[in-house]
């Protein structure tokens, strides 16, 4: 089993969720988080300098089974996509196990 850590725009949040849906990975938390990015100047709207340190994004948690580890990537990847500086990031990482508390069903049955 895999984790992946998806961290993208918030505008860009509820195609994310669609495409997700889409190849049927329908269970995941997330969290409206505050990062740093790397853009280091500020922008001007109306006259009034604004910071972009901070930047407002969506953090994504997803546990998958290894075949689902592409599949799942490519989907949030296409989904949230602009080309942009800020896009994103995704990471992986290894899960041990999982468990399904109300029936204690472990593994793959676990996150199914």
């Amino acid at each position: 089993m895999k984790q992946i850590e998806a961290i993208i725009r918030k505008s860009k949040f509820d195609d994310v969720k669609e495409a997700l849906h889409a190849i049927e990975v329908n269970f995941f938390s997330y969290w409206d988080v505050t990062g740093v990015g790397n853009e280091k100047q500020g922008h001007v709207y109306r006259g009034i300098s604004y910071s972009t340190t901070d930047i407002q994004r969506r953090y994504l948690s997803i546990v998958v089974s290894d075949e689902f580890l592409d599949k799942t990537v490519n989907a949030i990847i296409e989904a949230a996509q602009t080309g942009n500086v800020g896009d994103g990031k995704i990471f992986v990482s290894e899960v041990l196990q999982a468990y399904r508390i109300r029936t204690r069903e472990d593994g793959h049955a676990g996150i199914n």
